[in-house]
């Protein structure tokens, strides 16, 4: 039976009505539930087996009917609205590794969730076993002396920022406060500070992962090498990350930050003067435009600014020609604590939204490619096009060194947005899919954390590091327990 049908009928409509008498916290199971296989088949749980995960379990199990199962079983996009089979709120490593163990002995469906902000929903599954690492699993230490952070697999980008910027130190994290580290980490990980100090991968030390397997193993340059290879840019496909080990950076958190806004009449102007000015920034200033229309009405295009470098005068004088561009309806631009622009976002992109984007990376921004993103624009409240520059650090890592393919892409093109109201869906997302179908010939490649489609072409975006990645795969997990994700089928 083809898994998305069958979810979207008999189980997920029957699972409710199946598991009342699981409600309370720590009640044992006095019957089978049904589940989802790997495969998508139907199957059964029996009452002994799940009785054996809660007692090898010294987090939480939870079932259909316990007091937080719909509270854990959400994800940040509000279009997923899914429901697991059951889930695992883990205490530490060893519950990941029991919950591993359960879901490949059962040949059951495995989700793993971290911070929720997978964009296609692949945190969580109908049927299978949602490994929630969020729970207890989401702290972050900080070594000032070392000049490392140490984030649990649930942890969030903002307790990441939050705890380095304390110590004075700052690694590149992403630019939704609310997000995961892990998904986000394993993807590339693009930034505000990716310009100066690379991608998030790029300042991975080492990381703990479960296999699937269930062993627990410590990976680094000098530490299973090839795996930690692989987990820097090939997505959730090798296991469970338990804990993230990064480089921090000295940094003064009061940097040159901030928007400046123009109507979108004017928008060739700045575009055309970015498309050359982009060529010759310093790594210390990351800027990107973006195009869209206000919920009030009225359409704009507004760049994004960041300058991380010491000397802020510098930075006033770097940026004052893009400062010059036309007649602003905004300018905001000020010394301002870090943290402002890493959570401008949040609300816009808040838990609930229902939201959708497909992406494209481009190695340089010709004048056919302005061209094309102002014919294309469409004056939708619910979509924007955005950018997200590359370049400087990012540059200096081979494409060949980590498995992330894209280094030389200059910057990304995401069209995509929130809406609340379901009914808006479709519309909203063929008219995303027709928007970025325009600016696709510009593009090669995508970036895996946001792309919704991308399963098809996975080995086209991994490129050269396709074949490593299905080698590496095929050592750690042969019966491919890890797919949900843009799968690596193991070699």
């Amino acid at each position: 039976m083809d898994r998305r049908q069958f979810c979207k009928t008999s189980l997920a409509a029957g699972m409710a009505a199946a598991y009342p008498m699981l409600a309370a916290c720590g009640k044992k199971a006095d019957t089978s539930i049904p589940a989802v296989s790997l495969d998508g088949a139907s199957m059964e749980l029996g009452k002994a087996a799940i009785n054996e995960l809660q007692d090898a379990v010294s987090g939480t199990v939870m079932l259909s009917g316990h007091p937080q199962y719909d509270t854990a079983r959400k994800i940040w996009n509000g279009m997923h609205d899914k429901r697991p089979a059951l889930i695992v709120r883990p205490s530490g490593t060893q519950d990941v590794v029991h919950a591993v163990e359960f879901a490949r002995d059962n040949n059951l469906l495995l989700a793993v969730k971290g911070g929720g902000h997978s964009w296609p929903g692949k945190s969580t599954c109908d049927g299978g076993l949602m490994l929630d690492l969020g729970g207890s699993m989401n702290t972050v230490n900080v070594d000032r002396d070392a000049r490392v952070a140490r984030a649990n697999g649930g942890a969030l980008l903002n307790a990441l920022d939050s705890a380095a910027l304390e110590k004075g130190l700052v690694t590149t994290a992403g630019v939704v406060s609310h997000t995961g580290v892990g998904g986000f980490t394993l993807g590339g990980g693009f930034g505000r500070l990716n310009r100066k100090f690379g991608l998030t991968i790029d300042n991975l030390l080492g990381a703990e992962i479960v296999t699937a397997d269930g062993k627990v193993r410590y990976v680094s340059a000098d530490e299973e090498s090839d795996l930690f290879w692989a987990l820097r840019g090939g997505g959730g496909n090798f296991g469970v990350v338990t804990r993230f080990d990064y480089r921090l950076h000295d940094f003064d958190r009061n940097v040159l930050s901030g928007m400046i806004v123009w109507p979108i009449d004017q928008a060739r102007d700045v575009l055309e003067f970015y498309g050359d000015w982009y060529r010759g920034l310093s790594r210390d200033l990351y800027v990107g435009p973006a195009m869209m229309t206000m919920p009030e009405g009225g359409s704009v295009i507004a760049m994004e600014v960041v300058y991380a470098g010491d000397d802020p005068a510098a930075g006033e004088k770097e940026m004052a020609p893009l400062r010059a561009i036309g007649t602003p309806m905004d300018d905001g631009i000020k010394m301002q604590d870090y943290m402002v622009m890493q959570t401008q976002e949040d609300e816009s992109f808040g838990h609930g939204v229902r939201s959708y984007a497909k992406n494209g990376m481009v190695r340089e921004i010709t004048g056919e490619l302005v061209d094309q993103l102002l014919d294309s624009f469409r004056p939708d409240p619910r979509l924007a096009v955005f950018t997200h520059t590359a370049g400087g650090a990012v540059k200096d890592v081979g494409e060949l060194d980590t498995a992330f393919p894209h280094r030389n892409a200059e910057t990304m093109i995401i069209v995509g947005g929130g809406w609340m109201d379901p009914a808006d869906d479709e519309s909203a997302m063929a008219s995303a899919r027709e928007w970025f179908s325009e600016l696709e010939p510009y593009t090669g490649g995508y970036y895996d954390n946001i792309e919704f489609e991308g399963d098809e072409s996975v080995k086209r975006n991994y490129g050269p590091n396709y074949a490593r990645l299905r080698a590496i795969k095929g050592q750690v997990d042969p019966g491919n327990l890890f797919r949900m994700n843009s799968n690596i089928e193991p070699a």
